[in-house]
């Protein structure tokens, strides 16, 4: 397993694949198959049947994972996509964006 370097809650950018150049922030990322699941973005159409939770049915829009590599973290500063990197600050290990040297 690779250390991933995009967290829950961080402001991303898809630079590749069908929704490229759209921005979210990352509700949830999963390690084992490397994939981020990003808000409002690939989004896709679920069909559901009636149920005591969903009375009506009907379809729902839901987003679906999308690879770690087709994403960048958009720097705080800049509002540009930058690379991040960690170093060791103290006795903590901090993430900076590699663009404008800021700890994330």
């Amino acid at each position: 397993m690779i250390k991933l370097k995009i967290k829950s809650g961080d402001i991303v950018r898809v630079i590749a694949g069908d929704h490229k150049g759209a921005e979210g922030k990352v509700l949830s990322v999963n390690r084992e198959n490397n994939k981020a699941i990003v808000e409002g973005v690939n989004l896709v159409s679920k069909h559901t049947k009636p149920s005591a939770k969903n009375p009506q049915g009907g379809i729902v829009k839901k987003e679906a994972p999308i690879q770690i590599s087709n994403i960048s973290l958009i720097d705080p500063k800049t509002k540009e996509t930058t690379r991040v990197g960690v170093r060791v600050e103290g006795d903590k290990k901090v993430r900076f964006s590699k663009k404008s040297n800021q700890v994330l």
